[in-house]
């Protein structure tokens, strides 16, 4: 099943958050069962693109400002030797979601519960939004 995400895309000054299709395994039922369908798949993505090798990589002139301006620019290389443990992954997503890392929503509406009940139809957006935790010195 294909499924909309919007992704915010970090550093990007056109467009902050880009709609982008997933292909994940059967119809999700519930929020667990989407957290890990759609971590399925990114563990997938991420695999086979460290098993692919581009011997001839290059940024244009505004993929690096726009990475400048996240902080980091790179290739997007794993130098790492390890690929994603598709399990680890899934109960990570499933924590962070618990521990109010990540919200989703489906719509318009919040995704409050693991287990709560969803309907997806073929319009049905889904939008990911990290939070961020604001540390400072207690007084």
């Amino acid at each position: 099943m294909k499924i909309q995400i919007n992704l915010k895309s970090m550093g990007k000054r056109r467009q902050s958050v880009k709609p982008v299709c997933y292909e994940i395994q059967g119809r999700p039922s519930t929020v667990r069962e989407l957290i890990c369908a759609v971590t399925e798949a990114g563990v997938q993505e991420y695999n086979q693109r460290m098993e692919a090798s581009d011997l001839l990589s290059y940024m244009t002139k505004d993929e690096i400002d726009d990475r400048a301006a996240a902080g980091k620019v790179s290739f997007g290389v794993n130098y790492g030797e390890h690929k994603a443990d598709l399990r680890k992954a899934q109960e990570n997503a499933l924590q962070c979601f618990e521990d109010g890392i990540y919200r989703i929503f489906l719509d318009e509406k919040s995704l409050e519960d693991l287990d709560e009940i969803i309907s997806i139809g073929e319009d049905s957006v889904f939008t990911f939004v990290r939070l961020t935790m604001l540390a400072g010195r207690m007084w």
